[in-house]
């Protein structure tokens, strides 16, 4: 079992444009982690009203990662010019995730950051 965190395209993939059943089974016997600002992103980017049942039942099935005064700061100074691709790194590494899922190429790039690998899939 790994610890593995979604970068916020990864988890709209999952709970929005491609066959959730799909990718959160690739997932399952996982414990999957998502940043606090990937719902946010998610609720703002689809004008989501809120409360919203699904969306309840959607953050039941993630481990959310608390946006931090600490991951702000390491986010500040990179290791990326995205402030919100830090961000979700950072996130990650606080966690001791051991995969990073993302489909951003640039991250992708990175192969590692820290002791996480950053990959498009398991």
């Amino acid at each position: 079992m790994a610890k593995v965190f979604l970068d916020t395209n990864y988890f709209i993939d999952a709970v929005h444009r491609k066959p959730e059943k799909q990718i959160l089974d690739a997932l399952e016997n996982h414990i999957i982690y998502i940043s606090t600002l990937s719902f946010h992103i998610y609720c703002y980017a689809f004008k989501i009203k809120i409360p919203n049942k699904r969306i309840i039942a959607q953050k039941e099935k993630f481990q959310a990662v608390e946006f931090s005064e600490d991951i702000l700061e390491k986010s500040l100074n990179g290791p990326t010019t995205d402030f919100e691709d830090n961000i979700q790194l950072h996130s990650a590494a606080s966690t001791d995730c051991d995969i990073f899922l993302t489909s951003d190429k640039k991250l992708l790039n990175l192969k590692f950051f820290g002791k996480t690998q950053v990959a498009s899939n398991l």
